[in-house]
């Protein structure tokens, strides 16, 4: 519950993010800030005026890191909602159709986990210079499998139950079937493996940003204002924790959230 808290407060904080900057911090993520004296504000260590500090260009850091957390947010909401949508449509078809419609889908699945997923991420970076929207949607094709193995493994065992072989002698269709009486089974497979994407996807794209082709500049994301901070270690180390910070609270609420839910609804606990 405290960890469902805190991610409830980090997305409400990134989704007021315009407001706070424009009305609380009266700066925006590319401004240069001056110094009283008039001159730019380049690596101003965190005070009264600048509450996380500046970076080498005068900006403010905390306007920055709000801005960078809603990019980070939604590439990890994003490919949590292509993984579970993808991923659970073809776990389900896999599972209650079997046959050959099986042995398809599990040659997709096989297909994808095969492939060197962050060798593919850094060549796709390098030719496309993919958007937040493309990097999603990346990172989504590498995570549908488990979804789908996951749900597969669900569907398998509840498809011989006698609901499901009632509904089907009264006449109920395989798709009525499917959403009506075995989906509702595997929302809660679902609802784990979703917020495990989301960790997932926040820490994959920190670390493409860290390695450089990730989220690309100007717009900022947690994990490109820790790239773009790691040679200022030493001389202003308020540019790398908060990035870092934001990282292991948003990724360790997941994990907790989905550990948690998890255990609420596993029927046999």
């Amino acid at each position: 519950m405290a960890s469902a808290l805190l991610l409830a407060l980090i997305v409400l904080v990134t989704l007021l993010t315009p407001l706070i900057a424009g009305n609380i911090l009266q700066t925006t993520p590319d401004k240069q800030l001056r110094t009283p004296a008039g001159r730019i504000a380049i690596l101003q260590p965190p005070g009264p005026d600048y509450p996380l500090g500046t970076d080498d260009l005068g900006r403010d850091v905390l306007t920055r890191l709000l801005y960078a957390g809603r990019v980070s947010l939604t590439i990890g909401f994003t490919v949590a909602l292509v993984s579970i949508v993808a991923g659970t449509f073809a776990g389900m078809v896999a599972g209650y159709f079997g046959g050959w419609v099986d042995d398809v889908v599990n040659a997709a699945v096989q297909f994808v986990l095969n492939i060197p997923g962050l060798f593919v991420l850094i060549l796709l970076a390098v030719l496309f210079r993919p958007d937040v929207l493309m990097l999603s949607l990346i990172f989504g094709f590498f995570f549908w499998p488990a979804t789908a193995r996951q749900v597969r493994g669900v569907v398998l065992s509840v498809r011989t139950l006698d609901y499901v072989t009632a509904a089907r002698g009264l006449g109920a269709s395989d798709w009525r079937i499917m959403l009506r009486h075995i989906l509702p089974n595997v929302a809660n497979i679902v609802m784990v493996v979703a917020g495990l994407d989301v960790a997932a996807a926040i820490l994959g794209e920190s670390a493409l940003s860290f390695l450089g082709f990730g989220v690309q500049v100007p717009l900022s994301s947690w994990g490109n204002m820790l790239s773009g901070s790691q040679d200022m270690f030493r001389k202003a180390p308020w540019l790398v924790y908060p990035p870092g910070a934001m990282i292991f609270a948003t990724v360790l609420c997941v994990v907790l959230l989905a550990d948690g839910l998890r255990d609420a609804l596993d029927p046999r606990v």
